[in-house]
Formats: structure tokens, sequence, C-alpha cells
């Protein structure tokens, strides 16, 4: 036996404590790697964005809307391949009210090919595209909500409010699923053109951004510079962003929440080294005796450092393997499809990262060893004769 198997089996001396313990670390390990996952699945949607699209909206901000000609200059512009438009609806099933999913207006007829990372049957397709009234909605929402093809949904908006003789009810024309995850799997999607029919004439042919694909992604950033440009001598001047910097200028508003996060999991992590530090400063008071009689009997201070610090890096360990285990049932399959379901227009996946475990595992067992520190500096400087007078 050596040191390292002798701290292992001292853990259960006092089983009440050392559980109680392990539960403290685990449970604020879970709680390092929920928070983790939560802000790296937000902040990864500029990470897995397509390289060849393009979104264009109002300079001003998004929520100001572009006349649609602007559409067919996109389309004519060098490098475009194809150009798409959309309009945010806001729209809400009355039949659940606290339920948040994206709903869009979009273009028929291209809307599919620049997002063609969604996938739909091609029957489902031609007969929302023949229905002015069809919609295609994504799989994660269908489930939640219950939804299936042919059936009727009624929403409200509280941008574009229903005409009591024309509700806005459709009828499910088809699921898409996503083969990236650049997309979400939780919008409903309506053809423009019913959108645009029921608007007011101040408010007709107008869109709220515009995507393109481009032909060579290497070029987006300058083929979003030249679209801008065409746009500089009219009324309205627009913005124009590869969809990975679209994405991390909408991500831009909420910088100081994720940041403020990420301080809430590292605090996280040192109030468990404090709980830590406490435990082997109590268990080592309550052993001096102990640590007495081993330094008596030819063992050096380094060894009784070691001791202590073994067994809180044990702890530490223990205590990450089980909140990393923890994290598959309640991130990966319990929050995480929660909000996928709920909020995927946020987070569109969740899944803990491999590089969040890890971190989460070195620094419960760094941090549990940082804590051993002092009291095992203590322990190693006591003299013998002092220990011995003590009773175990």
């Amino acid at each position: 036996m050596n040191l390292a198997t002798l701290a292992a089996k001292n853990l259960w001396r006092n089983r009440v404590r050392t559980v109680l313990t392990i539960a403290a670390s685990a449970i604020a390990v879970l709680t390092f790697i929920t928070l983790r996952t939560l802000v790296f699945s937000w902040t990864s949607a500029s990470e897995v964005a397509a390289k060849d699209r393009v979104v264009t909206r109002h300079k001003v901000t998004f929520v100001m809307p572009l006349p649609k000609r602007y559409v067919e200059d996109v389309r004519q512009a060098k490098g475009v391949r194809v150009a798409t438009f959309a309009n945010w609806f806001g729209g809400k099933d009355p039949k659940h009210d606290q339920e948040f999913f994206g709903t869009f207006a979009v273009d028929r007829d291209t809307y599919f090919q620049v997002y063609d990372e969604m996938v739909i049957a091609p029957e489902d397709l031609a007969r929302w595209k023949e229905d002015k009234r069809g919609a295609i909605v994504g799989d994660a929402l269908a489930k939640k909500m219950g939804w299936k093809v042919g059936e009727k949904v009624t929403l409200d908006s509280g941008i574009f409010p229903n005409d009591p003789d024309n509700p806005w009810t459709f009828t499910i024309s088809g699921i898409y699923t996503t083969t990236k995850k650049s997309v979400d799997r939780s919008s409903f999607l309506f053809r423009w053109d019913t959108f645009n029919d029921a608007l007011p004439a101040a408010g007709k042919d107008q869109v709220g951004w515009i995507v393109s694909r481009v032909d060579d992604p290497s070029q987006a950033a300058n083929i979003g510079v030249a679209l801008d440009k065409v746009f500089d001598v009219q009324d309205t001047q627009t913005l124009s962003q590869d969809e990975a910097a679209f994405n991390s200028s909408f991500l831009a508003g909420i910088s100081a929440v994720l940041r403020a996060v990420d301080v809430i999991s590292g605090v996280i992590l040192v109030i468990m080294m404090l709980v830590l530090g406490n435990t082997v400063a109590m268990g080592v008071r309550e052993r001096t005796f102990e640590y007495g009689t081993l330094r008596a009997m030819g063992f050096q201070p380094g060894h009784v450092a070691f001791f202590i610090v073994a067994e809180a890096a044990f702890v530490g360990a223990i205590g990450g393997l089980v909140g990393m285990a923890l994290s598959y049932p309640v991130v990966d399959q319990g929050i995480g499809k929660f909000l996928e379901e709920n909020m995927g227009n946020f987070f569109a996946y969740v899944g803990v990262p491999r590089h969040v475990l890890v971190l989460a595992l070195v620094l419960s067992i760094g941090l549990a060893i940082v804590a051993s520190l002092v009291p095992a500096y203590s322990a190693s400087r006591i003299r013998v004769t002092e220990a011995l007078r003590r009773i175990a």
C-alpha cells in the first residue's frame, strides 16, 4: 500500500461527510457544465453558420424593413447565386400561448434553395407552394406542439393582428428536418405573398431581410460590401454581413449577460473550493495525532502533505466524475431538449461539448488540490511532540 491508496481508503472514515462533500462538488460541477454549455450553445451560432450566405438588413436596425425591390438588385449582383427574403411575423398559438417559436413569412420559390440544409419531402414542398394558407414547420416544433401534416393552426401576432373576418389560420403542409446545425428545427414558415396580401397598403411590398447564397464563400464579406454600395444612393441604406458576422452582431446585445454567466460559472467552482478547503481543514484538525504518529514512525513532512492533498484530489475527482455523469440526463436530455423545443431560434442545438466536460473535471481536481494546500502545509509543519499531545 502506498500513500495514494491509503488516502483513498481514508476517505470513507467519515462516510457522511465524504458523501456530502462529493455531492456538493458534483452539484457545483453540474452547474458549471450547464452554464458553460448554454453559453457555448448560444455563441456557437456564429461558428456553425454557413460560409456562403450573406444577410442584408436595414443599416439602422434589424427591425426596420427594406423595400422588396431590393431583392432583385441583390439577385443581379456579381457573385450571388440565389437570394431569398423573409419577414418576422411574431405569431403564437393561442392554445399554447406560453410557447415561443419563430414564425416567418418566406418566399416560396427560393427560401429552401438558400437554406438547403432544411429537408422536406418533395410532395410536401409542392403542396405548400400551391396552398396560400400552407405552412411548413420544424420537426422539433411539430413534436412539441403535437402538430401533424394536414392539421389547421391559427396564430395570433402581436405585430400583425388578426382580422376577425380573415384570421391567420394555416394548414400544416409539411415538416422539415435539418442536416446541419446552421438552422434550427423549431420554425414556423408560411408564404410571404399570403402575408403581403393581408397588410394595409402602406405596409405592402416590404421585407424584413434578404439572404443570398454566393458562389465563392471566401468572397462573402467582399460581396456584402459591394451590395451595400449598391444601396448607398437609395433612401434606405443596408448593412450586409456574412452569416457568421451577422449572428455575432446579433449576439453582441447580450454579450454582457454572457460574460456574467461565465463569471458566475467560475464563482460556483470557487465556492466548491472553499467548501472542500473547509472539509479538508476539519479532517486535518481531527487527525493531527495520526499525522504526528506518522512523523514519529519516520514519515517526512512531504509525505503528510501528499497524503492530505491526495485525499482532496480524490474527492474532487469523484465529485467531478459524478457531475459529468449527471450532465447527460440533466443537460443533454433535460434542459437541452427543453430549450431546443421551446427556444429553438436561440438554442438550435444544445449538447455538452467535450471540452467543457474535460475543463470541469480538471478544474474540479485542480481546485480541490488548491483548497488542500494550506491545511496540508500546516499539517506538515506541526511538531511531532505537539501533535502527539493531542487526542485523536
